[in-house]
């Protein structure tokens, strides 16, 4: 017994240690909504010739190396470019506000070709009869169309291209391309065929062009003698160009061309300021409902609930040390799951002060010790369960989501398992040793344990009998559900531009703009169906379908001029495919969810339990997304985020009943299934109050105080909270023995 105690103390001394190390030396990677900065999601087109998903993955990496190549140019610190499955790239710039730029950059191809003039062409080049076999009719800088053949250099035979100004000649700025290898011969080629053509005739000029855009096109100079050419692999690119103009194009050549085309398909943009605003509002949040939590706990637990709250401590250093150790990004829904977290660590704790409670309670000679003892080992197995089936959703939410909702997935498997830490180990480590101390066993009910509590007391005298007609109960959960559908059937899902595609733009502007003021104005500007919503005292939000810059920058003006000085803190894009691919991912990982739980219940637990325990979950999920419903809130990812949570942390309640029950079965009491159901409620409920009173501070400060970004998800939670209560008593328990009965009226009719 002592070696085990000095074991676990100093398991907990090192990993406290090691915690506090890290979390010292290695900062956490904070992600773009909470730094600010610009996330651009690519996805590549196939070329013709690529048939195989290994292809098409090659093409994808060769291009996130042309692309790491355009961000250096850039000059964009700590950016991040990474492929994401076969065919989509994902590229992170921190600091980036105007992404309009950056995506014009990265969007272009950068196809750089030269080819001769043979002529030009008359009427529409796009007509097949205005051009000959082999042949490309490409309108020149003044819109003149002309015959170029094929192309007799690329961008690979390009050895650099830099901008340059002109101050002698007074032609402003161009570019200089310098050719390598067989490049510089093919470049004199070129140049001394054109060159015996006589001066101002079309066929003396060489096209050079860009992605299917002839971007100059000079006269081979009288100077050049006829087949000798240009010597040397030297050129300039000439233009009507400013020096931002001809940055970008020396840029672009130098980046060299992507493989395969690629398209834009979500484009998101955080302001700094928002991003501060959202780390502020999380600290607080932590440090309020965190404070509110352990008050709770102290003056539930006494000198057990003071540990515990050291314990917390702990667990807070644990979960960031883990995350700065693992290289993971902490996200605004991960900074709400590492809040959220505390809430499960409490959970841990209270499942085994509650257990002590009663070993103390059903003791003749009953010790602080003995009874603390007693409430780890009995108290294991429901926190083995309930903390599994949360990191199952915790899971899902890694391996199914994108953006910063898989961030939330981290963080909350992480605090999930530095939860079970903080409470098998530090919690008892501190409690054996405070159990021990002479002044502590004078003083047993000091500890917090040495009593039944006011909750277990009140249902002890009145023994409710509250499965003694468990259909009136599944009547009244027929009666929500049918409520919460007619909410979906009468007002519809407000489905976020995740799910739809489109755009989402959030302004702070100088003076408070009215949203139906707003509305009128975009509306006489050509916009419509622009949803305008008022996200705070001088905020503005704007959901539409996609808008090109120009559009955009038509409807920022016209902000501007409602509001005065305008400031975009927020802008997201998602393109209508990805938007289809996330609404499928969505109902997979709601399925899947619901899937895994079962599997994992019915391993645990007779199949009769599981199927009403994920009953009960599909009870949850369909009245929170009614709620939802009726209260116009938007369905989007955060919300996807929320509402696997709901199921991870909602079956806890019905996994620790359903534990209650079976162990009961055990004992051999001989009672039916009925009355152990009724008792196993009755025992497990000051748990399931003290518990979801923890979570319920913790999810408050993050309503209150989250701001609107954290203040939907926060507000799930708690819909979530009391309808998993409220269903794991009265929902899941009454189904079990319906199910039962049902079974053993079959049986005895056979």
């Amino acid at each position: 017994m002592l070696r085990s105690v000095r074991v676990r103390a100093c398991v907990a001394l090192a990993v406290v240690a090691v915690s506090l190390y890290v979390a010292l030396t290695v900062p956490v990677h904070l992600g773009l909504d909470l730094r600010g900065g610009t996330q651009i999601v690519l996805e590549t087109r196939p070329a013709p010739s690529s048939s195989s998903s290994a292809s098409g993955a090659e093409a994808t990496d060769r291009a996130a190396e042309v692309l790491r190549g355009r961000v250096d140019a850039l000059g964009v610190s700590e950016a991040g470019i990474v492929r994401s499955g076969t065919d989509r790239i994902i590229v992170e710039l921190p600091g980036v506000q105007d992404p309009k730029k950056a995506a014009a950059v990265l969007g272009r191809t950068a196809q750089l070709t030269v080819h001769p003039v043979l002529g030009t062409a008359e009427g529409d080049g796009s007509r097949p009869e205005s051009k000959r076999p082999g042949e490309h009719v490409l309108p020149d800088e003044s819109g003149r169309l002309l015959r170029l053949g094929g192309a007799a250099l690329t961008g690979e035979d390009v050895k650099e291209a830099a901008a340059r100004f002109d101050q002698q000649s007074g032609s402003g700025w161009h570019v200089a391309v310098d050719f390598r290898g067989a490049g510089r011969a093919g470049w004199a080629t070129l140049t001394g065929e054109a060159a015996c053509r006589p001066v101002g005739d079309p066929t003396r000029r060489i096209a050079i062009v860009l992605d299917d855009t002839v971007i100059s096109s000079p006269q081979v100079a009288p100077s050049i003698p006829c087949r000798s050419g240009i010597a040397g692999g030297s050129t300039e690119i000439t233009g009507a160009f400013d020096d931002a103009e001809a940055r970008e194009l020396a840029l672009l050549i130098n980046g060299g061309a992507l493989p395969v085309p690629v398209e834009t398909v979500e484009q998101r943009t955080v302001g700094p300021t928002l991003g501060a605003e959202a780390i502020r509002a999380g600290a607080w949040a932590a440090v309020i409902g965190t404070a509110l939590t352990a008050l709770f706990v102290m003056v539930v637990y006494r000198l057990m609930g003071v540990l515990a709250t050291v314990a917390l401590l702990c667990y807070g250093l644990v979960s960031y040390a883990a995350l700065a150790a693992l290289g993971a990004t902490l996200t605004l829904p991960g900074l709400a799951g590492f809040v959220l977290a505390i809430g499960m660590a409490v959970d841990a704790n209270v499942l085994v002060f509650e257990r002590a409670r009663e070993e103390f309670a059903a003791r003749r000679r009953p010790s602080p010790r003995s009874s603390l003892a007693a409430g780890f080992r009995n108290a294991l197995s429901a926190i083995a369960d309930s903390n599994i089936t949360t990191l199952i959703a915790a899971a899902l939410l890694f391996f199914l989501a994108s953006g910063p909702v898989r961030g939330f997935g981290v963080t909350l498997g992480i605090g999930v398992l530095a939860s079970m830490i903080s409470a098998l180990v530090i919690t008892r480590v501190l409690a054996e040793f405070a159990v021990d101390r002479a002044w502590v066993r004078r003083r047993p009910r000091l500890t917090g344990i040495a009593g039944t509590g006011a909750v277990r007391d009140r249902l002890v005298r009145r023994n409710p009998q509250l499965m003694r007609h468990p259909r009136r109960w599944l009547a009244l959960s027929g009666a929500a559900l049918v409520l919460a559908a007619s909410g979906i059937a009468a007002r519809g899902l407000d489905l976020g531009i995740e799910f739809t595609g489109g755009r989402l733009i959030e302004y702070s502007t100088a003076t408070p703009v009215d949203p139906d003021r707003a509305r009128a104005a975009l509306a006489d500007a050509g916009f419509p169906r622009v949803v305008v919503q008022s996200s705070g005292q001088e905020q503005l939000a704007l959901r539409t379908g996609r808008l090109t810059d120009a559009e955009e920058a038509r409807v920022t003006e016209t902000v501007r001029g409602l509001g005065g000085a305008t400031q975009k803190v927020r802008d997201h894009m998602v393109g209508p495919s990805l938007g289809k691919e996330l609404r499928q991912g969505a109902l997979i990982a709601l399925a899947v969810a619901l899937g895994a739980q079962l599997l994992y219940l019915a391993a645990r637990f007779r199949w009769v339990f599981s199927t009403a325990a994920v009953a009960a979950l599909a009870h949850d999920v369909l009245i929170l997304v009614g709620v939802f419903a009726w209260l116009g809130k938007p369905v989007d990812g955060v919300f996807i985020a929320a509402l696997l949570t709901v199921i991870g942390y909602s079956v806890n309640d019905s996994v620790v009943v359903f534990d209650r029950i079976r162990e009961r079965r055990r004992s051999g009491t001989g009672a039916g299934l009925a009355h152990l159901t009724n008792q196993a409620i009755l025992q497990t409920l000051p748990r399931t109050v003290n518990t979801g009173m923890g979570a319920a501070f913790i999810l408050t400060a993050l309503a209150v105080l989250g701001g609107e970004a954290l203040g939907d998800f926060a507000l799930a939670l708690l819909v979530g909270l009391v309808v998993g209560t409220y269903s794991s008593i009265f929902t899941a328990a009454p189904m079990a023995l319906e199910l039962e009965a049902r079974i053993s009226s079959v049986t005895s009719r056979k």
